[in-house]
This record gives structure tokens, C-alpha cells and sequence, in this order.
């Protein structure tokens, strides 16, 4: 395998250099007073190369002016980038002719878009035609997006507001996952997240009720977008949980974890942004020789679990 780009290995800031991707249509419902046409939103993707951060940018309309907010907006919040990074038209053979038109809009900008680029030196690059695979990394990102999209949304019909929220809680939990050990310390039970990298410290979500198990005829329209959100946290924990861990061919033996390696541990009712994290104190080997069971320090106490229930980070394997 070749070396990674040096935009991916280069110490900077947080999307100095990003990828951006676009996903949509969405429908969502001028207002629930009244019944009318839904309107078509779209989303922004962002992903810094560095940090593997997410940021997520609703956009109104197909026009210069509300990609130019867009981007304006990602500036704004998160700096502005040096180098961005997307997609070339001809890559879409399948996508729908609207989200057609946002990416020719990016390939080809107009005078207003052209003119804010150039103001704002801001360097748009394009991977190779028919090449997907040289921007897997925001690839990945709108896959997870739409996915969880539209399998958690459905028929809502949810207003912009209710729309926006739920779009920037999605934002928050992807940032919250776990990528490293802060230390090496064995009483150190912190993990390194891409949060760290944009406020300093992990991204929490505020304490709801679980709603999962609520019939959506009771919920207001708020309790209805807190438990599309509850939904998407706990499917795409769930996913991400599963991929952590190695299911590859034993073409040579290794060692599933080690002592004081600080690992995911899976528990389905945790609540969104909140990640349950210990260090292997103790480990427990079955009659064939091979890791069993772990026992665990965690902040709250020592606990006893399977090695199948055990994700080690990404970035520590």
C-alpha cells in the first residue's frame, strides 16, 4: 500500500484540508401547522484529513448563493480551510439529476462562487474522473449520513428547525467515538476523540428519557426528533462497535488484546455520546490457550466481561 497524501499526515489545524461530498435530497415540511408541498434540502459533508472530524452544512437550494452560505457558515465555525478537496461530476453516473447540479456547480462555479473562492484563497481540488476510490475517506462519511438517514426518518416529515437539530446531533455523536488513549497511563481511562480536536475536550449530549419503546403518536414534535436521534446512536454504535473489531482470515496468530490496553465496551443502553471505556487489568485464558475473558477497571469499579464484547481503539492496535 502506498503513503497516505501529506495533507493526511501533516500536523494543522482542523480542516485546513477537508473533503466535501454531498448527500440528498431530503423532504422536509415548511411547517406542521398547515399541510403543503415539502421542500428539498441538501447536506454538505465536510471531513478534515488530519482529525477525521465531521461537519455537517444544510444547504437550501441547488444556487451559487446558498452554497456561498454554505461554505460561509463551515468558515465561520470551523476556520477558514486552505484546501478542499471533492468528488468529480463524472463519478455520479446513478446520483439524481438535483444532486447533479450541485456538484457541476462546484466543478464548474460561476462568477459569484469563482470570485468568493478566489477572495478567500481558497484552493478547490478534484480527484481523477471515474476514480471514487481516491476520496474514500468523505466517502465514508456520507455513506454513514445517508444510511442512518434514511432508514431512522422515513415519513417524518420534520420541519427545517427539527431538521437541523437532528442533522447537528448526528454531527456530535460521529465526533464523539473514541479514536486513541489520551496516556498510557493504566488509571488513565480517557480516549482521544475527534472533539478534543475542535473544542478541547470530549462532546457530550445532554441526559434525555429513552424513548425508543414509545409509540411515535405519543411524542411531541420535539420528543419525536430526540428519539430519531436515540435511534441513529444506537444503530450506528452498534455498526461501528462491530467493525473495530478483526474478523480477518488467521493467517498468522494474534493476540485479541493485552494487558492495560484501554478498550470500547459494548453496552446497548448507553445514552447518545456516551461510551462506556475501561482497562484490561486481568486476562482470562480459556483451555485451548486463547483470550477469553477480560477483567476490567473502569471509573466506576471492576468489571468481568467476554473478549467478544471488547472493541480496542482504532488507532491502538
Amino acid at each position: 500500500m502506498g503513503n497516505l497524501p501529506s495533507e493526511r499526515v501533516n500536523p494543522t489545524s482542523p480542516f485546513n484540508n477537508a473533503g466535501v461530498d454531498f448527500a440528498g435530497p431530503f423532504h422536509i415540511t415548511p411547517s406542521t401547522k398547515r399541510r403543503g408541498s415539502l421542500i428539498k434540502v441538501y447536506l454538505a459533508v465536510f471531513i478534515c484529513f488530519v482529525t477525521k472530524a465531521m461537519h455537517l452544512e444544510v444547504v437550501s437550494d441547488l444556487s451559487s448563493a446558498a452554497f456561498i452560505a454554505c461554505l460561509k457558515r463551515f468558515f465561520a465555525r470551523r476556520g477558514k480551510s486552505a484546501k478542499l478537496f471533492s468528488d468529480n461530476a463524472t463519478n455520479f453516473v446513478g446520483a439524481n439529476t438535483e444532486l447533479k447540479k450541485l456538484y457541476e456547480l462546484v466543478r464548474n462555479p460561476d462568477e459569484e462562487l469563482g470570485d468568493y473562492l478566489s477572495s478567500e484563497q481558497v484552493s478547490w481540488k478534484f480527484i481523477p474522473a471515474r476514480s471514487p476510490n481516491f476520496g474514500g475517506l468523505w466517502e465514508g462519511g456520507v455513506k454513514t449520513i445517508k444510511y442512518y438517514l434514511r432508514r431512522t426518518i422515513a415519513n417524518a416529515n420534520l420541519t427545517y428547525e427539527e431538521f437541523l437539530t437532528i442533522v447537528v446531533q448526528i454531527e456530535g455523536i460521529v465526533n464523539s467515538r473514541p479514536i486513541s488513549p489520551l496516556s498510557s497511563d493504566p488509571n488513565d481511562f480517557r480516549a482521544l476523540t475527534p472533539g478534543h480536536f475542535l473544542i478541547g475536550r470530549p462532546l457530550n449530549a445532554l441526559p434525555e428519557p429513552e424513548l425508543l419503546e414509545i409509540k411515535e403518536n405519543r411524542l411531541s414534535r420535539w420528543q419525536l426528533t430526540t428519539k430519531i436521534v436515540q435511534n441513529i446512536w444506537h444503530r450506528w454504535q452498534k455498526d461501528y462497535l462491530s467493525n473495530l473489531q478483526n474478523r480477518t482470515k488467521w493467517f498468522f496468530q494474534k493476540d485479541n488484546v493485552s494487558k492495560d490496553d484501554l478498550v470500547l465496551i459494548k453496552d446497548d443502553n448507553l445514552p447518545p455520546c456516551k461510551w462506556g471505556l475501561g482497562r484490561i487489568a486481568k486476562i482470562i485464558k480459556g483451555a485451548d490457550g486463547k483470550e477469553r475473558v477480560a477483567i476490567l477497571k473502569t471509573p466506576t469499579g471492576t468489571i468481568k466481561r467476554g473478549v467478544n464484547k471488547l472493541c480496542v481503539l482504532p488507532m491502538n492496535e
